[in-house]
């Protein structure tokens, strides 16, 4: 559902009463300062954090696909049979031979970008937090 103008306006005029971008700012120091100690790029980190906020003012929130790929790799790593394991097997089994390669086509590509995802994430929030 696409917000209206005056809704969107709305929400900028509530962010910046609650000092949303204040906050913003002091979150972003303190990236800065833990990437220094870190070794992390700032630049990259800079980023990541203004990718970050966009998304929640855009109020989004991580899939359940991706939070099953972010357990997997927290828990083992990256595994050779990562495909099989985030196979919905029941659905697997009322599919055709053509849709099942196409199934797998589309779970092999959805993994790819939620392991591109997990590293980011990995970089900025969770090596070293931990």
């Amino acid at each position: 559902m696409e917000r209206s103008l005056k809704a969107l306006a709305k929400e900028a005029k509530s962010r910046m009463k609650r000092g949303f971008w204040q906050e913003c700012e002091k979150r972003l120091e303190s990236e800065r300062t833990h990437a220094k100690e870190q070794g992390i790029n700032e630049s990259k980190l800079e980023l990541y954090f203004r990718d970050k906020v966009g998304a929640e003012i855009k109020g989004e929130t991580p899939d359940d696909f991706y939070l099953k790929v972010k357990k997997l790799l927290l828990e083992e790593g990256e595994v050779s049979d990562a495909i099989g394991r985030l196979t919905d097997k029941k659905y697997y089994a009322t599919l055709s031979y053509s849709e099942k390669q196409r199934y797998n086509l589309d779970l092999s590509e959805r993994y790819l970008r939620a392991l591109e995802r997990f590293k980011r994430e990995y970089e900025f929030e969770i090596r070293g937090r931990g």
